[in-house]
């Protein structure tokens, strides 16, 4: 009998281990991979993926069903593709963030069910994993601190691709916007890397209108009423013709006198326009209105003169 007993009992412990354990880990395998899978599946969908190529306007003004319910402050002189660009862009990170918190969680309960089929105590795993979690969060506050700030950025919508932004270090266009780096480049072309939790603050130059501000400096001689009312007429003769009509959205106005020196005075005017096209503006202003001044005897605070160029000598 006891051999028999032994023999019934060493075939039940193999049919466990070598039937039931691996069956059960295979069943807890299969089910993660295919939650996985179809929660992937949705992400993508949500993000607009595998959505249709469609014509340039649809796609600027189609948004992916993930980002459909967020505050979006795409500036309105954005062309077709680069609204498309920059929701997608958005979509994408958020989409993976998403991605990689799914596949966290489904590893983890997978590791502990597998560890509970074998007969191991998770207990002291799960404490264990705490103090982990712990450490790591501390030594990686950097990156951390990275990854929560670029979330919210994200979800925000603070910038995005082609908005010229000032953070702080640097001016310029941007280029991308990750979970833990904004890229920008300069005036001069320098691509810059900025860590998303090194920024303090954004100053963002292309949401919904800017400002082209005028600062027009005149000899202390001169009639300052006059020299108000012949700017204000040449900038309301530049604006009103195309493609600077395009590109304002108010009638100017002179604030008057900003700032005066022992040897000049300077007036102020301001231009509402699109975002964007506020240094254009001021470009062309000033040169129309530097050009009446010289027709309508407005002196200004410099000699007059030509410089010569001398080659050769």
């Amino acid at each position: 009998m006891d051999v028999y007993a032994l023999a019934f009992e060493w075939t039940e412990t193999n049919r466990h281990w070598l039937i039931e354990v691996p069956v059960r880990i295979a069943v807890y395998l299969g089910v993660a991979l295919f939650v996985r899978y179809l929660l992937h599946r949705m992400i993508d969908r949500a993000t607009g993926r595998r959505r249709k190529k469609r014509d340039e306007q649809a796609q600027a003004q189609a948004k992916p069903p993930i980002i459909r319910h967020l505050r979006d402050r795409v500036p309105k002189t954005a062309s077709g593709p680069q609204v498309a660009e920059r929701r997608l862009q958005r979509a994408k990170t958020i989409g993976s963030v998403l991605k990689s918190i799914v596949s966290i969680v489904l590893l983890t309960w997978v590791i502990l069910a597998i560890l509970s089929v074998v007969g191991v105590n998770i207990a002291p795993f799960i404490a264990s994993a705490g103090v982990v979690g712990i450490a790591i969060g501390f030594g990686a506050q950097n990156l951390v601190r990275d990854f929560v700030t670029g979330v919210f950025m994200l979800l925000e919508d603070q910038y995005g691709v082609g908005d010229i932004v000032d953070l702080g270090e640097v001016i310029g266009e941007v280029q991308s916007v990750g979970l833990r780096i904004t890229t920008l480049r300069d005036i001069d072309g320098t691509l810059w890397y900025v860590r998303n939790g090194e920024i303090l603050r954004v100053g963002n130059m292309s949401q919904e209108y800017a400002v082209a501000r005028i600062e027009l400096p005149v000899a202390l001689t001169a009639d300052v009423a006059k020299a108000e009312q012949v700017a204000l007429d040449a900038t309301k003769a530049a604006i009103a013709e195309p493609p600077m009509a395009e590109k304002v959205l108010g009638e100017p106005e002179m604030l008057g006198v900003q700032e005066l020196s022992p040897d000049l005075l300077t007036l102020r005017m301001t231009v509402k326009t699109r975002p964007n096209a506020q240094w254009s503006v001021q470009r062309k202003l000033r040169g129309e209105i530097l050009r009446a001044y010289d027709e309508n005897g407005i002196d200004l605070p410099y000699p007059r003169g030509r410089i010569h160029a001398v080659v050769g000598r």
